[in-house]
C-alpha cells in the first residue's frame, strides 16, 4: 500500500541533453546568453533534490497518515480545519499577519530557518499609508 506518500526513490526528470546556445567559435556565449539562463534549463542535479523541495509536504502527510492509523480519521481532519482556520485570520491590508497560529499548529514555532535570520520578503516590515493600501484593495486607486 502506498497511503498516498511519495517513493523513495525518485526518477529525475528534465530534458536528458542540454542545449546551449553557441557563438561564433562554437562554444556557448556567455556574455549574450548568461549563466543564469542556461541554470534555468538544467534538469535536477541529483534524486534527492526533489524529495528535499517537498520535505515538509511529504512529513506533514506522514504525520497526518500516523496520526490516521493511530488515533482515528477525526485527529487529521480536525487538525487540517484548524489550520485553515488559522489561515484565514488576518489584519487590516497595511499591516501583514505573522501566521503564528498556523506554525504553532504545525510546529514551525520552534525550528529556526533561514528566512527568521536573513528577513526574507514574506518577514519585512512595510510601511505604507494605511489609507492608500485600503484603498488600492478596494480598487479605489
Amino acid at each position: 500500500m502506498s497511503f498516498g506518500l511519495p517513493a523513495l526513490k525518485t526518477k529525475p526528470t528534465g530534458p536528458g541533453r542540454i542545449r546551449v546556445p553557441e557563438g561564433s567559435y562554437g562554444i556557448p556565449d556567455a556574455l549574450t546568453c548568461g549563466l543564469q539562463s542556461t541554470k534555468s534549463k538544467l534538469a535536477p542535479v541529483h534524486t534527492l533534490e526533489k524529495g528535499e523541495l517537498q520535505y515538509a509536504e511529504n512529513r506533514r502527510k506522514m504525520d497526518m497518515m500516523m496520526l490516521r492509523n493511530t488515533q482515528g480519521l477525526h485527529v487529521p481532519l480536525r487538525l487540517n480545519m484548524e489550520l485553515q482556520a488559522a489561515k484565514k485570520i488576518g489584519r487590516l491590508p497595511f499591516l501583514p499577519s505573522s501566521g503564528f497560529m498556523a506554525d504553532v499548529l504545525t510546529g514551525r514555532d520552534e525550528e529556526i530557518g533561514f528566512e527568521d535570520i536573513l528577513n526574507t520578503a514574506d518577514f519585512r516590515e512595510q510601511m505604507a499609508q494605511p489609507h492608500a493600501v485600503v484603498e488600492k484593495q478596494l480598487g479605489l486607486l
